[in-house]
This record gives structure tokens, C-alpha cells and sequence, in this order.
């Protein structure tokens, strides 16, 4: 069942970030081999507050295998009480045109805790839900049963 269009994460490394460690942290929330699959984490350089320099990494995937790969071991690394704030907030988190986002703490996540947050410091996921029929109730229902592990 194919579960994502696509996925985007998304991080911003500030100059004062140890960016070899968010690096590290970004290739280990994908369960495969960038280089083997030849995905690559795009960055870009930009300026920020007071003309600081920030780097935005990005990484996206479009193929099944990976976005379906990525879901399980997301949900794999969420605890329970992490899953039923999801669920709770899976209204709000899902926009228009069926987008489902999650904002992870990053300063936690770069100790390996996935904790979800409201903040801006944070790597940022956009799910696009491949929902059949394109209706929101699909797209509910498909996200449930992703966060609950239903759909194998």
C-alpha cells in the first residue's frame, strides 16, 4: 500500500551548529544507503538574523520502497505517548492538499530522543499522503493507520 507521494525533511544548521552531527542524524532517520540509492541531502546557504549565515539541509524521496522504509522506521523510533499526541493533533497537522506535518525538537533528536515540538529549531517532516479517493476522511484514516502500525 503505498502510503507517502513523497517526503521531505528538512533542518536548519546555524553557524554556531555542529553540522556533521545533524548530517549524521538526518542519514540515520532514513534506513538506507544514500549513496547506494543515490539520494543526496541538498544544501543551501542563506543569510540569516544580524547577516549570520545559516545552511538549510534538505532531503527528499519519492520512490515507495524508501518513503514506505522511512514511515516504519519513523514510527519504530515514536513512543506511545509521542503516536497518541499525533493522533490528537492529526486535524491540524494535516493541510489541504493532504500534506501531514511533524516538527521534531532538534537539540533532542541529536540525542536520539524524537520528541515532537512547536518550535522553530527543529527538523521539519512534510508527508504527502497519497490518499485514494484525494479526500481528507482518506487521509485521516490513512495517517491513523500509519501512527498505529495498521497497515502492513
Amino acid at each position: 500500500m503505498k502510503l507517502a507521494h513523497f517526503i521531505e525533511m528538512r533542518v536548519f544548521s546555524k553557524e554556531n551548529d555542529n553540522e556533521d552531527l545533524i548530517k549524521e542524524k538526518i542519514l540515520n532517520l532514513f534506513p538506507f544507503d544514500f549513496k547506494e540509492e543515490k539520494i543526496e541531502v541538498i544544501s543551501k546557504t542563506v543569510e540569516g538574523f544580524e547577516n549570520k549565515k545559516i545552511k538549510i539541509l534538505t532531503v527528499s524521496i519519492k520512490k515507495q520502497r524508501h518513503t514506505t522504509a522511512f514511515i516504519k522506521n519513523l514510527m519504530k523510533n515514536l513512543d506511545l505517548d509521542q503516536k497518541k499526541l499525533l493522533i490528537n493533533q492529526l486535524e491540524s497537522r494535516l493541510d489541504k492538499s493532504l500534506h501531514f506535518y511533524i516538527r521534531f525538537d532538534k537539540e533532542k533528536l541529536l540525542e536520539d530522543k524524537f520528541f515532537i515540538t512547536e518550535s522553530g529549531n527543529c527538523f521539519h517532516l512534510n508527508i504527502a499522503i497519497a490518499a485514494y479517493p484525494h479526500k481528507r476522511e482518506t487521509a485521516i484514516d490513512i495517517v491513523t493507520a500509519m501512527i498505529k502500525n495498521e497497515w502492513n
